[in-house]
């Protein structure tokens, strides 16, 4: 079922990054990234002529301020991993959702400061009964 799951919301990112493209997002690519804090950092860009001869890489979408809104990690043609960012207005990151083959999809919120907000606060659920 968790299977199902994921493989449909996988389908609905893949919808996403077209609806990304009509958003006239600046898209990029990528080798990899680094560091484990959110957003990644994105390292070793390379041109979309050199796409050809890779089964890996990492497509990147950039908003008009130039800040990172989303990227997939693309093996062998199928998205493997999946980041969607959003800000809050001080640039700082307000929400991450993250997809990763075969597992369910994980939603990340912070507060003003970069915090992250525990899940059953961010939720607006009360865990504690």
């Amino acid at each position: 079922m968790m299977k199902k799951a994921a493989a449909a919301h996988h389908e609905a990112v893949r919808a996403n990054v077209g609806m990304v493209d009509e958003l006239n997002q600046e898209c990029r690519y990528f080798v990899s990234y680094s560091g484990v804090r959110l957003p990644f950092n994105l390292v070793n860009a390379i041109a979309v002529e050199a796409l050809s001869n890779r089964n890996t890489f990492i497509r990147a979408y950039f908003d008009d301020a130039g800040m990172l809104s989303g990227f997939d990690k693309m093996v062998y043609g199928e998205v493997e991993l999946s980041h969607r960012y959003e800000y809050h207005g001080s640039g700082r990151l307000k929400r991450a959702e993250i997809v990763m083959l075969d597992e369910e999809p994980a939603v990340l919120s912070f507060d003003e400061t970069g915090s992250q907000i525990p899940r059953d606060v961010a939720s607006g659920r009360d865990d504690s009964l």
